[in-house]
């Protein structure tokens, strides 16, 4: 069957590459190149990269609309299907009219719980304890077409948006792949979503990695495990940004009565540098200030004397 892939960062790879396997695949789509890190070196999308090794020859496409042109070029593929995971754009009724076997989209997300952009982050921070991967069929509405397959699987609370996402990633691409063989059969079975159970994530911005000490500390570890690796979780300390790369939950004690959310009471020297919240104690295990390396709670706390007492976030 010949397949148009259309996808941008890693969680995608793996499906382009089980996909390859068992398919064939006449082009790729993907979003434009960027300028990344700190050099603002322009680079191609995971997608983009993968696919100039895996596949020689086939043609990537990486448009910042799908206008005519676009639509000429994919045409030109005679592509049989659609299949994509995390490109990152609506598809119009135009767009789709070029495969006459439709689209499927992976999302990782027990749909249609979590429609829309962040599904894994959403996931984490409102504490599900279970979630999943779907395929479904390419609708008009986004994440709103109907069920191919479904798989789920319990959370241990303790993932992070970067460790999900590579066990999305993986599960995705063999049931992708596996959607791909029925659509080839025509025995695919799609089911609807039930519109009633629909919930949405929406783009997460830099400015929701800042830490409000007011929460309650099981919400805040939540925020920080799905911040990570973006766009990372921060305060500030003495007026200087300091990032939060892991932290645990502790529960309440005396000394943090009439204290205010946000002061450190102490260095543990087993669990962290331990922090008063809105409700339990944040343990801070691993931090880095601006521009240093990142520490430990003993080596940081070692470099930055009298952090008792200390109120961060003002």
């Amino acid at each position: 069957m010949r397949v148009l892939f259309a996808g941008s960062p890693e969680i995608a790879v793996p499906a382009l590459e089980a996909i390859a396997l068992r398919h064939q695949v006449v082009g790729v789509l993907s979003n434009p190149d960027a300028p990344k890190g700190r050099g603002l070196a322009v680079e191609r999308t995971p997608i983009a990269a993968r696919a100039a090794e895996l596949l020689p020859g086939v043609p990537i496409l990486t448009p910042a609309r799908l206008g005519q042109v676009e639509r000429d070029a994919v045409a030109a593929l005679r592509p049989d299907v659609l299949a994509v995971f995390a490109y990152g754009h609506i598809f119009g009724p135009k767009f789709l009219g070029l495969f006459h076997l439709g689209g499927i989209n992976a999302h990782p997300s027990l749909l249609p719980r979590w429609r829309g952009c962040a599904p894994i982050p959403y996931a984490i921070m409102h504490r599900d304890e279970r979630t999943g991967v779907s395929v479904q069929r390419i609708a008009a509405r986004m994440d709103a077409g109907e069920i191919l397959a479904q798989t789920a699987f319990e959370l241990t609370g303790s993932e992070t948006t970067g460790s999900l996402s590579e066990r999305c990633a993986l599960l995705g691409a063999g049931m992708m792949a596996d959607a791909l063989d029925l659509l080839k059969e025509g025995t695919e079975c799609g089911e609807p979503q039930d519109e009633r159970q629909a919930t949405y994530s929406a783009a997460i911005s830099k400015d929701d990695g800042k830490i409000d000490f007011s929460t309650d500390v099981r919400d805040l570890y939540a925020r920080v495990r799905a911040f990570d690796p973006w766009p990372g979780s921060w305060t500030t300390l003495n007026g200087d940004r300091l990032a939060v790369l892991a932290m645990e939950p502790h529960d309440d004690e005396d000394a943090a009565l009439g204290v205010a959310h946000g002061t450190i009471l102490r260095v543990d020297k087993f669990n962290g540098i331990m922090v008063k919240t809105g409700r339990g104690l944040a343990a801070l295990k691993r931090l880095q200030l601006r521009g240093k390396k990142p520490l430990g709670f003993k080596e940081f706390s070692n470099g930055a004397r009298g952090l008792e007492g200390t109120i961060l976030g003002i």
